[in-house]
């Protein structure tokens, strides 16, 4: 009994897993990263690319600003 009940549980989670279908979209992605088009690959994605893009040239600047304050303040310390 137990057995015929988890064997029934399973079969209805395998099969209605495998409803939803996903569109293979790797022959698209190829030709919009292969396309000649003078944009540097790592804006090829579009605005989402763009913004990481700049989030992260904003942080590497900003940290590097910070490392050489803090060299700085490090280097020379306040007198008491």
């Amino acid at each position: 009994m137990f057995r015929n009940g988890l064997q029934q549980l399973s079969r209805r989670t395998i099969s209605s897993s495998a409803r939803r279908q996903v569109d293979n979209m790797v022959k698209e992605k190829q030709k919009l990263f292969q396309a000649n088009n003078g944009i540097p690959v790592h804006l090829k994605g579009g605005a989402k690319d763009a913004i990481l893009y700049r989030l992260t040239m904003a942080l590497t600047v900003f940290g590097s600003g910070f490392v050489v304050y803090e060299l700085l303040n490090a280097a020379m310390p306040k007198k008491a």
